[in-house]
């Protein structure tokens, strides 16, 4: 939606970054996908429009953000996905969270499966990006925030012990930037989940790998002598860095997918499929036969109870 908050005179090289933008934004939203402004700083990098420079960055953010103002630029397209609003949700009658829970209704698919996936990313800001993959293959996802803290990776360890107990192998897809701690992480990841469930874990770094870098060639960045793990980084890598960020978010949606169907029994996903289905279905009877239901119970002082319904508002049979 574009609304028109505040006027604003563009100069023609503005007027050119934000027709730019709008076919961007425009291309990733018929994929089903939202930006942040960095991953729109970044297709601007890899276009070659801007060289990959803070100065830039802080150029086209300012853009961006009269043009949003000036009602150019739609408001729903872009994300901060790391700012938002806790809600309250609310029904106006029962019927309408029995059906909202019909809809809603699933069952944990994996519980069959002889592996547990879970995806882990370094950046809260690209959580959205995974969000959509992982929910529709049914596996949990975590932003790690960096190093993730000793709290999380303990409740993470017993978590995945959990899935051990049960005769899973555990798996983490982890997504990390082309530096020298994102690269670090991958190992920190899985020593000390392994240490805190008890055994070991499987963990596949998923990208930003050098392959992807040199198939995809998304845009480099010095990389930071001040880590403490640099020298070893550029002795292997080189002193360049790259960002998860400038990988297409497509890219990153197929990585998981084609990562998830590799792994998964197919024959045990469909049967459990199958069941929840109907398990669904019966909810959403009762939804939908909500007022025979109704004639099930009654309210009095103290609250619900069973009554015995008249011979004629007994429910049809599954088979009427």
């Amino acid at each position: 939606m574009k609304t028109l908050f505040v006027s604003h005179k563009f100069k023609p090289s503005s007027l050119l970054i934000i027709e730019k933008a709008n076919e961007i934004l425009a291309d990733y939203e018929s994929q089903g996908l939202i930006l942040t402004l960095r991953q729109l700083y970044y297709q601007f990098v890899a276009r070659g429009i801007v060289d990959n420079k803070q100065t830039e960055y802080d150029k086209i953010g300012a853009i961006i953000s009269d043009a949003r103002l000036a009602g150019l630029v739609d408001w729903s397209l872009m994300e901060d996905r790391t700012r938002s609003l806790r809600r309250i949700t609310h029904w106006e009658t029962p019927q309408d969270i029995i059906s909202a829970v019909a809809q809603q209704y699933k069952e944990d698919l994996w519980r069959d499966q002889e592996v547990r996936i879970e995806a882990w990313i370094e950046k809260d800001a690209l959580v959205g990006v995974i969000e959509k993959v992982c929910r529709e293959m049914r596996i949990e996802y975590f932003a790690c925030r960096g190093y993730s803290s000793q709290s999380a990776q303990y409740e993470a360890g017993q978590r995945l012990a959990r899935y051990r107990k049960a005769g899973q192998m555990p798996v983490i897809l982890h997504l990390g930037d082309h530096d020298p701690s994102g690269m670090d992480m991958s190992r920190d990841n899985e020593e000390r989940l392994s240490m805190f469930a008890g055994g070991p874990i499987e963990l596949r770094r998923l990208a930003l790998n050098m392959d992807q870098i040199q198939k995809y060639s998304p845009p480099p960045n010095p990389a930071k002598e001040t880590d403490s793990r640099a020298k070893e980084y550029i002795r292997k890598y080189g002193n360049e860095s790259w960002e998860l960020d400038a990988l297409e978010p497509s890219m990153i949606d197929k990585l998981i997918r084609d990562e998830v169907l590799a792994l998964r029994d197919e024959d045990k996903w469909e049967a459990a499929e199958q069941e929840e289905e109907e398990h669904r279905a019966a909810l959403q009877l009762v939804s939908d036969r909500w007022r025979q239901v109704q004639t099930y119970v009654k309210t009095t002082d103290d609250g619900w109870e069973k009554v015995e319904p008249k011979p004629r508002n007994v429910p049809p049979s599954e088979d009427e």
